[in-house]
């Protein structure tokens, strides 16, 4: 079946079946004060994350409904979480106009990239060979991840933050959406 993970405020995650329209589990994050902002499975299934308002971003056993690892080092509330596809690394934003890149094979914080001033993440995605991360914003950014986590390129097409991004089949093109009410297509080439 298709289904869904949902988090909230009141500091639960949800997990629902899309067919049905029924909530299958809601479990309560006891050990955070503050709500629950962002969550996304990792490919496997077996896991997944959650960002919270108080700066930490969680992964959770979903068998077991139990946290497994906790990644401390934003200041702000978690904006957003991504995970490659290969599941070997997580891509984490917050408030704090910064993106951190953390390995879940040591479970460490390998990467941390500056953004601008006042630059707010709202969304994050990996490509398919996880080589490239995009940033949605106040512009679009794609960077290549290495031991320099170079920035490859930059579209600045919205008239407002973009809201989310997302690679194409083998990278041949990135789309954007936007609070501008709008969806961008960008050549990856």
């Amino acid at each position: 079946g298709d289904y869904m993970l949902s988090c909230s405020a009141d500091q639960h995650w949800g997990f629902s079946d899309i067919g049905t329209g029924k909530l299958l589990c809601k479990v309560a994050d006891q050990s955070v004060s503050h709500g629950l902002t962002c969550c996304q499975f990792h490919p496997d299934g077996l896991i997944f994350g959650t960002g919270t308002s108080d700066s930490l971003v969680k992964i959770w056993d979903f068998k077991e409904q139990k946290s497994a690892a906790n990644f401390p080092g934003h200041s702000g509330p978690i904006s957003a979480i991504a995970f490659s596809e290969n599941g070997y690394y997580l891509a984490t934003s917050a408030d704090d106009e910064v993106v951190k890149l953390w390995d879940l094979r040591k479970l460490r914080n390998f990467k941390t990239i500056s953004l601008d001033d006042k630059y707010t993440v709202r969304g994050l995605t990996f490509d398919n060979s996880g080589h490239y991360l995009a940033v949605a914003g106040p512009d679009v950014r794609v960077y290549q991840i290495s031991k320099q986590c170079d920035l490859v390129v930059t579209w600045d097409a919205h008239t407002q933050d973009s809201t989310d991004v997302s690679f194409g089949p083998d990278v041949n093109y990135v789309a954007s959406v936007s609070n501008d009410r709008t969806l961008k297509f960008y050549s990856a080439n």
